[in-house]
């Protein structure tokens, strides 16, 4: 029955168009009054101890922070100076979204900050030069799903502090599955440069070295940014709250004096990502309530009963839950569905016996593939607006499915061999 409850209930309120926040915070509702004998104050309590962890904090801070980079033009300054270290490789420019976007999601946390603000610079860019348009929009796409798995993400500080897991390491095993992901992506941009249609203008100019050495000294405030919001963390300087409120203070300063950051722009970064974290503060008390109903009536457990009768194994259902996700994640952007399904998969995926840090990489590339699969990627949709639409939604996610693929095997990878991700957390 609470099974039956449960999905009507969803079903009937998100039919409906209600908000998501609301209706997961409804059937929850519904869930502890007709199934936990009326203890719909717990619903309270629930929503409470959400808005008041200190832990969580850290998000406004960390979307703050994205939108103070993307107001300041920093990012265009990034792409300028590392765009020399790249002329001579095959795939040449193509390879300064990927770079670009790995380096400004280890600042961001965000993966649709990274990918408007790279975007807004390298699409005009590259188009200009003549590379091919669909290429240049399929590596932002991708490249912008980093700053979803990259340190500081706003996706593993949201499921760290909702299930109770180390943010500090899930940040720190985050870092080598996300640069190694940025390696695949340029790997198969090398591969597409050799092979059908060409993707770039032909260039043969020699490699300018000098230009290079300019070119990555012109970028050395980046690399004192991302210490004051990863490095602080890692050397246990900070929590990753504190270290949010360090990186604002050290972006306002860097957008202010290298940047082109003024007061009036900082209150524009300021009032968006109000109106950002007001929408997940919505979601995040619906998902509270809903967590408390579910984890209350014990339906986690009943699942994993119900499923074991099939004999599917742990594999077997981690395996219908990676499947659950990729549907998903076509109707839903990447932290709604994170919030939406978590209260029913982590305990499924613990009890199982995987570990929870692992679980929240994994989770975090399904969402990333999210990002890039219509007819919801936000990725795509931002592109496809940055391009004014000289790449149509069909030929950026045409665009994009080899990094789409690119992620589900590595999703299929970490499974395999989890100590890729899981070996540097057993030193911390």
């Amino acid at each position: 029955m609470s099974w039956l409850l449960l999905s009507g209930s969803l079903i009937v309120l998100l039919s409906s168009g209600a908000v998501l926040g609301a209706a997961l915070g409804l059937t929850g509702m519904l869930l502890l009054y007709f199934q936990a004998n009326g203890a719909t104050p717990l619903a309270i309590n629930a929503a409470w101890n959400m808005l008041t962890d200190f832990t969580l904090s850290a998000v406004p801070l960390f979307i703050f922070l994205g939108e103070i980079l993307l107001a300041s033009g920093v990012s265009k300054r990034v792409y300028n100076g590392l765009t020399p270290l790249f002329a001579r490789i095959p795939g040449q420019l193509l390879h300064t979204n990927i770079a670009v976007c790995t380096l400004f999601g280890a600042v961001s946390g965000s993966s649709t900050s990274t990918a408007a603000a790279i975007g807004s610079v390298g699409y005009p860019e590259l188009k200009s030069r003549g590379y091919n348009t669909s290429m240049v929009v399929g590596t932002l796409a991708a490249g912008g799903t980093l700053g979803l798995l990259i340190p500081p993400s706003l996706a593993l500080i949201i499921y760290g502090a909702t299930q109770n897991v180390s943010i500090g390491k899930l940040f720190i095993a985050g870092m080598l599955p996300g640069l190694m992901i940025a390696c695949a992506f340029s790997l198969w941009i090398v591969i597409r440069s050799n092979i059908g249609k060409p993707v770039t203008p032909l260039s043969k100019d020699k490699m300018d070295w000098s230009a290079v050495r300019r070119g990555i000294l012109e970028i050395w405030p980046l690399p004192i940014l991302i210490f004051f919001v990863l490095g602080t963390i890692y050397l246990g300087i900070a929590t990753p709250t504190e270290a949010a409120a360090l990186g604002v203070v050290a972006s306002i300063v860097l957008g202010m004096t290298w940047g082109d950051l003024s007061l009036l722009r900082l209150w524009e970064a300021f009032k968006h990502a109000s109106l950002m974290f007001a929408a997940i503060g919505m979601i995040l008390i619906g998902t509270a309530i809903l967590s408390q109903a579910v984890s209350l009536l014990g339906i986690p457990r009943a699942a994993l009963d119900a499923i074991g009768g099939f004999g599917l194994g742990p594999y077997g259902v981690l395996l219908m839950i990676v499947f659950v996700y990729i549907v998903l994640g076509c109707f839903f952007d990447g932290i709604s569905l994170l919030l939406m399904t978590l209260p029913i998969t982590f305990p499924m995926i613990t009890g199982l016996g995987f570990d929870p840090i692992w679980f929240g990489i994994i989770v975090t590339l399904l969402i990333e593939i999210g990002m890039i699969t219509p007819p919801v990627g936000l990725n795509l949709f931002v592109l496809s607006s940055i391009s004014n639409n000289d790449v149509d939604l069909p030929a950026a996610a045409k665009a994009a499915l080899p990094y789409w693929l690119i992620l589900l095997g590595a999703v299929g990878f970490f499974t395999i061999f989890p100590g890729v991700i899981l070996w540097i957390t057993q030193w911390v």
